[in-house]
């Protein structure tokens, strides 16, 4: 069985199981223009109702500002981070019913709105895999690691993301929000990848940037879970992780152990 060396860690490895957003590639090169577009076109709706945000913009999704209201980044335990895309749509159209909108039309203009951003998003295919990433995979599948995705997005989209980056082909297993009924934290999402990479939990590893998914990492029971957050950032918020990694230059595959 390949072994998987991190920072003294000796951990007997059959499965890998990654999460997407700010793991495989970098989260505001994705999410950001998203977002700011979202927000955008949402507070435009709103002042048009004679109204605004119920609370200061940064909390609406979890996002933070610079003086010109440029997303700079975000908060690792807030919703853009963690939420679904069913948990995202009904927070924001939690705006628009505050302000009068009845529920139904909520949802609708909300789903619209999103829409219309992730639009823009596909059009500048704004995705890069993380430093190391590559060459990592190419390892673990030199080691007959097997690795998937288990992600709050859409399966549709993480396909389509992971195409964006060229390293679609690394992953046997695709989990999305869509194909669970709880995503994130429960190990829902967890056990069904394992399940499509023919393992047992106990025989794979979680690596992902939120707390969530490390405790989904333990709900399943995975054998280890590994939290990634890049240098110069404060990993306070992977309290469950075993091990934090800052890129993945900080894990070595050894096909034997050796």
């Amino acid at each position: 069985m390949a072994i998987l060396q991190v920072k003294g860690l000796q951990i007997p490895c059959q499965g890998i199981l990654f999460d997407k957003d700010g793991t495989l590639l970098e989260f505001l090169q994705l999410w950001g223009p998203w977002a700011d577009s979202l927000l955008n076109q949402l507070e435009a709706v709103l002042s048009g109702m004679g109204t605004g945000f119920t609370m200061e913009r940064g909390r609406v999704l979890g996002t933070v500002h610079d003086s010109e209201g440029h997303i700079v980044d975000y908060d690792r335990q807030g919703p853009l981070a963690i939420a679904t895309v069913d948990e995202s749509t009904g927070l924001l159209a939690g705006q628009l019913y505050a302000a009068g909108m009845p529920w139904n039309d909520a949802i609708t203009t909300v789903r619209k709105l999103s829409n219309s951003a992730m639009q823009e998003v596909r059009s500048k295919r704004q995705a890069e895999p993380m430093p190391g990433l590559i060459s990592f995979l190419q390892s673990c599948q030199a080691a007959s690691i097997k690795v998937a995705v288990v992600t709050s997005d859409s399966t549709l989209a993480a396909e389509e993301h992971l195409e964006w980056m060229g390293i679609r082909s690394f992953f046997t297993s695709i989990v999305g929000c869509d194909r669970v009924t709880l995503g994130k934290p429960n190990g829902e999402t967890a056990k069904l990848a394992c399940r499509e990479l023919h393992i047992h939990p106990n025989q794979a590893i979680v690596i992902g940037d939120s707390n969530g998914d490390m405790q989904m990492g333990l709900n399943a029971g995975v054998s280890h879970v590994v939290g990634f957050c890049p240098p110069g950032k404060e990993a306070v918020h992977l309290q469950d992780a075993d091990v934090v990694i800052g890129d993945y230059h900080e894990i070595r595959v050894s096909p034997d152990g050796a």
